[in-house]
């Protein structure tokens, strides 16, 4: 049986995403409301947040996505420079994203919005880094978002009292 949670962190990291880069995503949505997160409680969120088997095929196909466009492999040409592009106009990578905060309520889809915004931490390298290397993170940056904003709403459910 394929150890798909391993298999994420192993496609994140190939494209230079570490765990611990979203955990800080994710305490950054958080300082405001636990000014002495330990990185240890985010990394656990994460790491239960790439256990959900829907997060894991969303990983899957948003990273596939990205290294056909990436690659110049894909059928359809005007959806791959779409991709190459990064068009803002184009929303699916966003949809892919709600997808997984839906997993975890309101508050992940708030914080979603808020780090997309900000570009925050490895989400703003990995959105230069497909503006100017030739790289596609069109939907990676969304992903990374949407497992921070998650791991941070798991984490602020878990401590209202």
């Amino acid at each position: 049986m394929i150890d798909y949670r391993e298999k994420c962190i192993a496609l994140l990291h190939e494209r230079g995403v570490d765990i611990k880069d979203i955990a800080d995503c994710a305490r950054f949505l958080q300082a405001d409301y636990h000014v002495d997160l330990k990185m240890e409680e985010l990394l656990d969120s994460v790491y239960s947040v790439l256990s959900k088997r829907e997060v894991q095929h969303a990983i899957i196909t948003a990273i596939e996505l990205d290294k056909l466009a990436e690659n110049k492999v894909m059928d359809d040409k005007e959806l791959e420079d779409i991709l190459l592009r990064d068009e803002g106009l184009y929303g699916v990578d966003e949809v892919i994203a709600y997808g997984i905060c839906n997993l975890y309520g309101s508050i992940a889809l708030t914080n979603f919005g808020f780090i997309d915004k900000k570009k925050y931490g490895i989400i703003a390298k990995l959105n230069e880094e497909g503006k100017n290397t030739g790289r596609c993170n069109t939907f990676l940056d969304d992903i990374v978002g949407a497992i921070a904003a998650s791991a941070a709403s798991r984490f602020a459910h878990r401590w209202v009292k």
